[in-house]
């Protein structure tokens, strides 16, 4: 059986934006009792990933060594078609990831004590996220 659903996301601009609990009530509707969960992000300038939901500053460390990997402005980029954080954001996108997988049992999904599923927003403003939860199992 396959549930799947598009989620909205609004972003509020940079940072982690927590949509654990979105996912969550999907697994729930899917009315499935074990399988696994997918979430795909549709963009191309944020990313998702699983990082600690308890202490914050896990995630603001995260964001920060993002920024200083890729920074704004750099004068060998090309594409800039909509401003400093176009293609930083393309390429922060590129080295985290686009998409996530977590298994689920008796209808509740299996992540640690401490984990949180998180879209990574990395352009400077809020954006509308188109986010695909796929629910597979029986």
């Amino acid at each position: 059986m396959i549930h799947q659903a598009v989620l909205s996301i609004e972003s509020r601009g940079p940072g982690t934006h927590e949509i654990t609990e979105a996912i969550a009530r999907e697994v729930k509707r899917s009315g499935l009792k074990t399988g696994v969960v997918t979430v795909f992000c549709q963009h191309t300038s944020c990313s998702l990933v699983i990082m600690e939901n308890a202490d914050p500053t896990a995630r603001r460390d995260l964001e920060a060594w993002l920024d200083r990997l890729v920074p704004e402005n750099d004068p060998q980029f090309e594409h800039m078609l909509e401003g400093p954080d176009d293609m930083p954001s393309h390429i922060k996108m590129a080295l985290t990831r686009t998409s996530e997988s977590v298994p689920f049992s008796e209808g509740r999904m299996l992540l640690g004590t401490w984990q949180g599923i998180f879209l990574l927003e990395h352009r400077r403003y809020s954006h509308t996220r188109c986010v695909v939860v796929t629910v597979m199992g029986e």
